[in-house]
């Protein structure tokens, strides 16, 4: 209470421009300080330092050994046999399961793993049940150490507890080494379920003086078989199909296998009736009982079929099938006569029906298609195309013979329109074309595609189609059922003709000669230089009739109307044009001037070089 003064002393100095800590020499207020003051031992430790601070210090002596953990106890693992029970809540067999597990604990990390056997067809995961790594002890965040670890205690690991109940001698050895007293083991304790299982069942049949385990140690792989004949010929597209009856003779049951033959068209299936115990009588009250779905039991069976009912040369009924045994193999002779003292086994020889041959009526044509193409329909079921002649295709390409073809037909609008008929040489194909005509009506363009036609009265067996020698100047052909009429024909039609004369009939080339040479002399006349005088009344008659007769096939004239357009061109009244305006006049009224017979009736109207006399021309168009 009487100290007045509380500073503290420096401790802080300054040598040579540097700064440095030095002890305290006085304490508060100036108190004298007995703490940092050297003692006698502290001297003399400093005064036997002098060769230290002259020479340094010594080097210390290397330490001891050091082994790690990870290598000391490398691969040694103790090993502890245990369990625990699981419950089983919804079961009326058990309550509660016992598995057995065994728990490692590895020395090197302190790590531990449970693993249980795998049992198989036990229903439960098994195997590795906890992963190796070091496992919780407490809340505290402590592990588990192998001092934890001995025989007869429960540890408890995430909610499970293992009691351990015995180790291996490794594990007896270290822990004794240790200095940890080891418990004596204890009885491993086995699942009650699984001991009820291993038990065997009670039986509450008598068993039967028949031994049938016997039967099957005594027969196995004995099988008789037999070769029979199923006859279903009184059923729709039925035949006498052939079967193999195999008989076990090890547990009497029956197997019927099919007979299959190359191309016979039907599908693979190898057995009719799979290997199985077949019912020979029944109990009277199985007629309703349901088979279709549930097997036919000892109680709906009286009698079960057995060797003895099946002979060469006798029926058996299978299943509501009746099959007719004609043979057997030597094995099923030899059981037989020595089981039952049978020796007559005379095949019986099989007659097969001979199918009658039913004749291949070919349908008519429906007029679908090309009739080659439609016929091989008839003959497979998967039709290929018909067979091309490709030579003749290459050596005909683009080449087409061409006609004129007029319709005939009572209407008489029909009678006037003209079709172009094209022949194609490398497929003999025709099409059909008709050119359209202003104010006609009726619309042109493709009037038949390119197919063959046949010629009238060909049948499906002895087709014939039209070919080039038929189609002559003034024939008649029949297309799907309309006429045509051939007028007129291409100047190649008859080139092609000549220089293949030898292909073609005499009188196909002598009609398209005759044609082609009376146009060119009916050509040769229109472009002669006729004067008017000298002109004949009659040849003139005559020429404006074949006019006439000429445009009756182009209906859009109206005749009316180019009278009264001449008249109202000449003003005069002169009843002459000259040439210009007069065929200004006829291209106005879409007046053909490009036929031959109109430009011959045009210069025999000539009145001189340039005037035309339209009064004789108008002559071809009657009102």
């Amino acid at each position: 209470p009487q100290k007045t003064s509380f500073h503290r002393s420096q401790t802080l100095g300054y040598r040579n421009g540097f700064a440095f800590f030095r002890l305290p020499t006085a304490g508060v207020g100036g108190e004298r300080l007995y703490v940092n003051q050297l003692s006698e031992a502290e001297l003399e430790e400093l005064s036997n330092k002098r060769p230290t601070l002259t020479y340094g210090p010594a080097k210390q002596a290397p330490p001891l050994g050091f082994t790690p953990a990870h290598v000391a106890f490398d691969k040694k693992v103790l090993k502890f046999d245990a369990y625990f029970q699981e419950e089983v809540p919804l079961s009326a067999v058990e309550r509660y399961r016992v598995r057995q597990v065994t728990i490692y604990y590895y020395l090197e990390d302190d790590s531990m793993s449970v693993t249980e056997p795998v049992v198989q067809n036990s229903g439960i995961p098994q195997g590795t049940l906890l992963r190796r790594h070091r496992v919780p002890k407490n809340e505290h965040e402590d592990y588990y150490h192998w001092k934890d670890l001995n025989r007869g205690m429960n540890i408890t690991m995430y909610g499970r507890t293992y009691h351990i109940v015995d180790c291996d001698a490794f594990t007896q050895m270290f822990l004794e080494s240790q200095g940890v007293e080891v418990n004596p083991p204890e009885k491993m304790i086995s699942d009650p379920y699984t001991e009820m299982r291993r038990m065997p069942p009670h039986k509450y049949i008598t068993p039967s003086d028949f031994d049938q385990f016997k039967q099957f140690l005594t027969y196995d792989k004995q099988v008789l078989r037999f070769y029979a004949m199923w006859d279903d010929t009184n059923s729709m597209f039925g035949e006498n199909r052939p079967y193999i009856i195999h008989y076990y003779l090890a547990d009497d049951t029956v197997e019927v296998q099919e007979v299959y033959k190359q191309n016979d068209g039907r599908d693979p299936f190898p057995i009719l009736i799979k290997r199985q115990r077949l019912p020979k009588t029944l109990v009277d009250k199985t007629m309703t009982f349901p088979s279709c779905v549930l097997e036919i039991s000892d109680q709906e069976v009286l009698e079960w079929y057995t060797a003895k009912d099946f002979a060469v040369g006798k029926s058996t009924t299978l299943l509501g099938r009746t099959f007719f045994i004609y043979d057997c193999d030597e094995f099923t002779r030899n059981f037989y006569r020595d089981k039952f003292g049978i020796k007559d086994f005379q095949p019986v020889e099989v007659k097969k029906k001979q199918l009658e041959e039913v004749p291949r009526v070919i349908p008519p044509y429906n007029g679908f298609g090309i009739l080659e193409d439609s016929l091989q329909n008839c003959f497979s079921l998967l039709p290929k195309p018909p067979r091309k002649d490709i030579i003749k295709m290459l050596e005909n390409d683009h080449k087409v013979l061409r006609y004129q073809l007029a319709l005939e037909s009572p209407n008489p609008e029909d009678r006037k329109r003209r079709f172009i008929l094209s022949y194609f040489l490398s497929n003999d194909m025709i099409s059909i074309y008709e050119p359209p005509v202003r104010n006609s009506g009726i619309t042109g363009g493709k009037y038949l595609g390119k197919t063959r036609v046949a010629k009238p009265g060909s049948t499906t067996e002895n087709a014939t189609y039209y070919e080039p020698s038929d189609l002559t100047i003034g024939s008649t052909i029949e297309v799907f059922g309309h006429r045509f009429v051939i007028t007129d024909a291409d100047e190649y039609v008859l080139n092609y003709m000549e220089s293949n004369a030898e292909s073609f009939p005499v009188a196909t080339l002598q009609s398209l000669r005759n044609h082609f040479h009376s146009r060119q002399v009916v050509k040769e006349t229109a472009n002669s230089d006729i004067a008017v005088p000298g002109t004949s009344k009659q040849e003139l008659d005559e020429l404006i009739v074949q006019v006439q007769e000429e445009l009756k096939f182009y209906k859009h004239l109206n005749n009316k109307n180019i009278r009264e357009a001449f008249l109202q061109c000449d003003k005069e009244g002169s009843g002459t044009l000259d040439k210009a305006t007069f065929l200004a006049l006829c291209d106005s009224l879409s007046v053909p001037t490009n036929i031959i017979l109109l430009n011959k009736l045009i210069d025999l109207c000539s009145s001189g070089e340039e005037n035309i006399n339209y009064h004789d021309f108008l002559r071809a168009f009657p009102s």
